[in-house]
C-alpha cells in the first residue's frame, strides 16, 4: 500500500463524507488517529495528522509493542561480486539462505505477536557503485524491492524500521588515511539518506528511519579493502570516535529533515555508539539536535552474555540470580535516555541457537520482554527464520506464547505505568525463584575476594569460561574443568583450564583470553602479575610478546593473553620492571600450529608489588 500523495488525495476525497474513514496506515485501535487535529502537516488534508504530531517518542515505543528483524535478507551482500546491483534484486535477498519475502510471511509475523518489523538493508554494497566508481546513486531496483517489503509490513498493520546495516564494511572509509576518502564517506552517507528519505517521504508515522546498525563509532576504522583502496588506519582515539559518531548522527538527522514532506517530523532512530549500552551511556555520546520536539529514538543491542546468546554452541548455562539482576541493571542504564524524552529501541537481542533452543531461553526472553515493559522500551528480536520459521509460518514452540502476551494488542488497555507495575511483579518473581548458582564447588565472592582465573573464548566460541571483569563460575561450557586460585597476598599461584571433557574435546584456537584477579586493584592497588610459565598441552609455551598488567574497570587486575580489540596500550599499563617496551595484549600466536588445538592450558604467575 504505497503512500503516494495522489492516492492519499483520492482517498481523502472519497472518505471525506464518512465520519469513520481512517487515515491510510493509521492505527485503527487508537481513536485519536482519526480525530481532527490542529497539527495537520498537510493543508490539503484537513483534519488528518498522518505524522501523529500528538505523539512523543516515549508514547510511540509503547505503540510499537514487540518487534522482530527480517534478518539475513535485505542486508545480505556479496562483497566478492563488488559494489554493484544485480539485474534481479532478489539475488541478494536469498543469498544468505532466506526465502523471498512474501505478504504471507509478514502477516505470519504479525499473527505470531510482532507489532514492528525491522528491515536491515545493505544499500551501498548491493545497489550502488561506490567501491568501483565512487558513485553512491542507489539503483531504483533496490529501492523498489525494499519499498515492496515496507508496504507488506504496513499492510499487516505493523510499524517498520529501515536502516543501513553493515553493508560490506563501507563505514571503514571514515577511517581512511586520506582525507579525500573520509570526505567521500560523509558525502556518500548523506547522499544515501537523501535518496532513501525522498523515496519514502509520503509514508506516515509507521515508518521509522534508523541511521545505521552497529557501525557508528565502533567500525569507523574497520578494515575493508573493498571500499577503500588506501589503508585503513586505526588512528582515532576514543574521544575522536565519539566526536565523529556525534557528527554522523547529526548529519543523519539534518539530511532527513532537509528532504521535507513527512520527513520534516518523522520519528528517527539514532544508533548508539556501536549500539553497546555502556558505550552509548558514556557522556561522550551526545544525541543530535533536532528541529522538532520529541521525535528522536535511540537504538542499542543486547546479547549479554555473548557466551550464552551468541550462536548456541557453547552450552553455557544462564539463569542465576546474578544473571537476572545483571539484565535488570544493564537494561536499566538506558533510562538515562527515557528521562530525557528519547524512546529506546533494543534493535537486536535474543538467545540464538544452532539446532536446538537452549535451556532457559524462555526465561531469558520472558525477563527481557518484561524489562522492556517495565522501562517502556520496544525491542526487535534478531531472527533469521530460527524463531519465526518463514518456510511454514510457525513460531518456535518454546516461545510462541510469550510474544502474543507481550504484544500491543494484549496491553493496549493498560497505561504505560500499569504495564510497568505488572512487569515488576514478573521480574521479581523470576529473581526470587532463580538459583544462586548452578555449581556447588566454587567459593563465595565478596567485594574483597581476590580470586584468579583464566577468561577464555575459543576461536569458534564453543568453549568459554567467565569472560568479563566480574568472575562468573556459571559461565562455563559443559565439560570444561577449571582450576582457580584464591589469592591471599604476595606469592606464586597457578590457574588452568582443561577442555578435553567438552563436546569438541579441545579449544579450537582462541578469540579472547586473559589471566584475571577479581578485586585485585581494589585490595592490592598497583600490584602486577608476572607470568612465570605457560604450559599448553603439557608443554612449556613461549609467549609471543611481553605481558603487561592493567585493570579496565579499576577493580579487576588482568593480563591479556589474546585481545585483538586492543590497538594500543591502555593508560595505567604496568610491568614488573616498569618497562613497557615490547608489551602487547596478544601473547598467544594463533598461527603457530599450537594454539589451533588446545587440550589444556596452565599458567603459573607471581603477584605482588612492582619492582
Amino acid at each position: 500500500m504505497k503512500k503516494l500523495l495522489s492516492l492519499l488525495l483520492v482517498l481523502i476525497m472519497v472518505c471525506g463524507l464518512f465520519v469513520g474513514c481512517n487515515t491510510p496506515g493509521a492505527d485503527p485501535t487508537d481513536p485519536s488517529t482519526n480525530a481532527p487535529s490542529d497539527n495537520a502537516t498537510d493543508p490539503s488534508q484537513p483534519g488528518e495528522d498522518v505524522m501523529r504530531q500528538d505523539l512523543t517518542a516515549l508514547e510511540l515505543v509503547h505503540l510499537m509493542g514487540n518487534g522482530t528483524n527480517l534478518g539475513n535478507t535485505m542486508e545480505a551482500c556479496d562483497t566478492g561480486v563488488g559494489s554493484r546491483y544485480m539485474d534481479n534484486p532478489s539475488y541478494y535477498e536469498v543469498l544468505w539462505g532466506q526465502p523471498v519475502t512474501t505478504q504471507e510471511m509478514i502477516q505470519g509475523m504479525k499473527d505470531a505477536g510482532f507489532d514492528t518489523l525491522r528491515i536491515p538493508v545493505a544499500w551501498m554494497t548491493n545497489y550502488t557503485n561506490l567501491a568501483t566508481e565512487g558513485d553512491y546513486t542507489i539503483a531504483p531496483e533496490g529501492l523498489d524491492r525494499v519499498q515492496e517489503i515496507v508496504d507488506m509490513a504496513i499492510e499487516a498493520d505493523m510499524f517498520v524500521i529501515i536502516n543501513d546495516h553493515w553493508d560490506g564494511g563501507w563505514y571503514g572509509m571514515f577511517g581512511s588515511e586520506t582525507q579525500a576518502t573520509r570526505d567521500l564517506a560523509m558525502e556518500a552517507y548523506k547522499g544515501m539518506w537523501t535518496q532513501i528519505a525522498q523515496r519514502f517521504a509520503e509514508y506516515d508515522y509507521h515508518l521509522i528511519f534508523e541511521g545505521a546498525n552497529e557501525e557508528i563509532g565502533a567500525r569507523f576504522d574497520e578494515n575493508s579493502s573493498l571500499y577503500c583502496n588506501d589503508s585503513i588506519v586505526s588512528y582515532y582515539t576514543d574521544e575522536e570516535k565519539y566526536a565523529l559518531a556525534n557528527q554522523v548522527n547529526q548529519a543523519f538527522v539534518d539530511t532527513v529533515r532537509a528532504t521535507g514532506g513527512n520527513n520534516a517530523s518523522r520519528f528517527l532512530l539514532i544508533p548508539g555508539f556501536g549500539t553497546n549500552i555502556a558505550n552509548t551511556c558514556d557522556d561522550r555520546f551526545v544525541m543530535p539536535t533536532d528541529t522538532v520536539k520529541d521525535r528522536l529514538l535511540i537504538s542499542v543491542h543486547y546479547y549479554d552474555p555473548w557466551s550464552y546468546c551468541g550462536d548456541g554452541q557453547s552450552t553455557v548455562q544462564w539463569g542465576t540470580k546474578d544473571d537476572l539482576q545483571y539484565m535488570v541493571d544493564t537494561l536499566g542504564q538506558m533510562q538515562k535516555f527515557t528521562e530525557q524524552g528519547y524512546g529506546v529501541v533494543i534493535g537486536e537481542y535474543g538467545v540464538l541457537y544452532a539446532t536446538e533452543v537452549q535451556a532457559n531461553t524462555d526465561l531469558y526472553h520472558e525477563m527481557f520482554l518484561s524489562l522492556c515493559d517495565k522501562f517502556n522500551y520496544t525491542s526487535c528480536l534478531w531472527d533469521c527464520s530460527a524463531f519465526f520459521k518463514r518456510s511454514d509460518l510457525t513460531m518456535v514452540s518454546e516461545l510462541a506464547s510469550y510474544y502474543k502476551k507481550h504484544n500491543f494488542e494484549s496491553h493496549k488497555t493498560m497505561t504505560i505505568e500499569e504495564e510497568g507495575i505488572m512487569a515488576d511483579r514478573r521480574i521479581n518473581a523470576n529473581i526470587t525463584e532463580a538459583p544462586e548458582s548452578f555449581r556447588t564447588d566454587v567459593p563465595t565472592i565478596t567485594d574483597t575476594t581476590t580470586l584468579a582465573w583464566i577468561m577464555w573464548n575459543s576461536g569458534d566460541y564453543q568453549c568459554t569460561y567467565s569472560v568479563g571483569d566480574e568472575y562468573n563460575a556459571d559461565s562455563i561450557t559443559a565439560g570444561l574443568k577449571d582450576t582457580t586460585a584464591m589469592v591471599e597476598g604476595e606469592g606464586t599461584y597457578t590457574v588452568a583450564l582443561d577442555f578435553t571433557g567438552t563436546a569438541p574435546g579441545y579449544s579450537a584456537g582462541v578469540a579472547f583470553a586473559a589471566l584475571a584477579i577479581t578485586n585485585g586493584d581494589v585490595v592490592h592497588p598497583g600490584w602486577v602479575i608476572d607470568i612465570r610459565e605457560v604450559k599448553i598441552n603439557g608443554e612449556v609455551y613461549t609467549l609471543a610478546a611481553k605481558p603487561y598488567t592493567t585493570a579496565d574497570n579499576a577493580i579487576t587486575t588482568r593480563v591479556n593473553l589474546f585481545n585483538e580489540w586492543v590497538t594500543k596500550l591502555p593508560d595505567g599499563a604496568r610491568t614488573p620492571d616498569g618497562d613497557l617496551t615490547g608489551a602487547s595484549p596478544n601473547l598467544l600466536d594463533r598461527n603457530d600450529g599450537i594454539i589451533p588445538h588446545i587440550d589444556t592450558i596452565e599458567i603459573t604467575f607471581y603477584y605482588g608489588p612492582a619492582a
